[in-house]
């Protein structure tokens, strides 16, 4: 989408959001209003009210809209005083209004923007009238605490979307519905992969014997490319004294989402949000010279993060992940090449995947606070990182997009975001450059000159936390994983028990070549079993009967109702192989 159509869809979406509020408000006129801003994929308004909205009340509001819309209001910028906007929502005792006008400095500009009898406080755009805004629809409520702090007010937020086409908005909703289906929290419940038990904790994942089967197939090979590539697996501990997380700069930046210390033996421990002063204590364990570098760290790490209730959601937000994390320690004449073995690597990892559709995004500090606290380090020094960052993805000769706002604390990064058979993006990799922590921990190796010299480190996790790479795996194939990756690839069927003792035989020959086979011994009907495995989704079914046992052959079946008809177990063991071999994302 190109930035004029953006600009012009934020411009009917802010004003949709206009219309949601003053359709609440004709009839809830009690209700408070909080904000109501447009989003990528639509819009939302907060709303202060007593009673709690219903799913029922949605389509009385969207009722309401449609009026508006129809009445075709025009709309209207006034720019006012700060003294007049104060008595003006005095009056109307809009709270959260009154709020945001105290933070407005004295002297700036505030614009009131109105429709018919409605007003708000608003620097805009918006379409010039209601009637314009003719393709939309509410989606669902959730709750949002107002200005996003837990000990603020808790309003009721309603979202929606609008698009200029219908058939746009038409095709929006079916992949909303699409992504229902897909939903890797259902999917994970019916295939039995993962649970989340209250009793453990909220956010918390417990893998089952399938989901835990996946996990460690994805970690094995992970793990086996990461060696390829010239990276060392390294172990660390769950936790580390408190003073470890101060040095680092993580006890001060991140404390927030890090869970509260423990006290023993007069000590003080935290568990580890992050593994890299880990890596770093390994880089120090030895005298390091410049024919050492680059060295690659790598380690399958456990890391614990206290994300707030409100934003936990299956697997792709927890308090307890297992990153696939790396850190590299290179000199600066080795910079650029390892920035781009790091991108290459990832691109090749994720085509295994079958995601070919990336994005890369080079994240930046927001410049506005660049000088409040918020990011470690010399701002000339961070002008001349950025700088080069940016220089190096040139030279790379790919797209990229400037994310400004999303660097880390400690230094810019490179961010690939992969897309979806829904077309979603999802960050996946993200490769930061580090000028805190090899300061801080006093990090050095010899040089050719004889001299010591400061090492640039490297943060990168090629798929990121497993967790989310296996929600967005789900949900990028409906549960239908590749044959590779499936934690069960086939599954026999007999048809009565006097083929069960054949059956077995064949599992047996396949699991010895690394097939993972089951057979279904159960006292169902055929039909019924082949539902089941359909419902599994399970990408093989062997169907053997009186025939498929006298000529030793399998009936087979193919995920999605694909019958193959008869094979020699030869012939169908090679082509599973071979299906293997190349990660046929079928």
């Amino acid at each position: 989408m190109s930035n004029e159509n953006e600009k012009s869809l934020e411009k009917l979406r802010h004003s949709a959001a206009h219309i949601l509020a003053q359709a609440v408000k004709r009839l809830y006129p009690e209700v408070k209003l909080a904000i109501g801003p447009s989003t990528d994929t639509g819009f939302y308004y907060d709303f202060d009210r007593e009673i709690s909205f219903t799913p029922e009340d949605l389509g009385l509001i969207q009722e309401e809209m449609k009026k508006i819309v129809k009445e075709n209001l025009p709309i209207t910028c006034k720019e006012i005083t700060k003294e007049e906007a104060l008595t003006s929502f005095t009056t109307s005792k809009d709270i959260y209004k009154l709020e945001l006008l105290e933070a407005i400095p004295e002297g700036d500009k505030i614009t009131i923007f109105e429709q018919g009898e409605f007003a708000d406080l608003c620097k805009g755009p918006h379409m010039e009238k209601t009637g314009q805004v003719r393709n939309f629809k509410l989606l669902k409520l959730a709750g949002a605490y107002w200005r996003g702090k837990e000990t603020n007010q808790m309003l009721q937020r309603i979202y929606g979307t609008a698009f200029f086409d219908k058939k746009e908005l038409k095709e929006y909703l079916r992949l909303l519905e699409e992504a229902k289906k897909r939903d890797h929290r259902k999917i994970g419940k019916e295939l039995g992969y993962f649970i989340f038990d209250e009793q453990v904790g909220a956010g918390l994942p417990i893998w089952l014997p399938k989901g835990a089967k996946l996990l460690s197939m994805i970690e094995a090979y992970d793990t086996k490319k990461h060696e390829e590539s010239g990276y060392k697996e390294v172990r660390s501990p769950h936790l580390g004294l408190v003073d470890l997380w101060k040095t680092s700069g993580h006890y001060y930046h991140y404390l927030d989402t890090m869970f509260p210390p423990m006290e023993r033996d007069n000590q003080t421990f935290m568990v580890k949000p992050m593994n890299c002063p880990f890596h770093v204590s390994v880089y120090k364990a030895g005298l390091r010279s410049y024919r050492d570098l680059p060295i690659r760290y790598f380690e399958l790490g456990k890391v614990y993060r206290y994300e707030k209730s409100g934003v936990l959601h299956g697997l792709l937000r927890v308090r307890s992940f297992t990153q696939d994390d790396a850190h590299i320690f290179c000199s600066a004449e080795q910079l650029e090449q390892e920035l781009n073995s790091i991108r290459e690597f990832s691109v090749n990892l994720f085509k295994d995947f079958g995601f070919t559709d990336l994005e890369i995004y080079v994240s930046i500090r927001d410049k506005e606070h660049s000088d409040a606290g918020k990011y470690i380090g010399d701002t000339k020094e961070w002008d001349l990182i950025e700088k080069e960052f940016i220089s190096i993805v040139e030279r790379m000769g790919i797209p990229y997009q400037i994310d400004p706002g999303e660097a880390k604390f400690y230094g810019p990064a490179i961010d690939i975001k992969l897309r979806d058979a829904l077309g979603r993006l999802w960050q996946c990799t993200t490769i930061q450059i580090d000028f805190n922590l090899p300061t801080k921990f006093g990090l050095t190796y010899i040089g050719e000159d004889g001299e010591a010299h400061v090492p640039f480190m490297l943060h990168t996790a090629a798929l990121g936390s497993m967790e989310r790479f296996i929600a967005i795996l789900l949900e990028n194939y409906a549960g239908n994983l590749p044959l590779w990756i499936s934690p069960e690839q086939v599954r026999i069927i007999p048809i009565c028990d006097e083929n069960i003792p054949y059956s077995k035989e064949i599992c047996n020959t396949l699991n010895e070549v690394g097939i993972r086979t089951s057979v279904d011994e159960g006292s169902e009907r055929m039909n019924a079993k082949i539902r089941k495995g359909e419902i599994e989704k399970i990408p093989y079914l062997f169907i053997i009967g009186k025939n498929e046992q006298e000529e030793e052959k399998v009936s087979v079946r193919k995920r999605h109702r694909k019958n193959l008809g008869s094979m020699t177990l030869d012939e169908i063991k090679l082509r599973l192989l071979e299906e293997i071999e190349k990660k046929v994302n079928d």
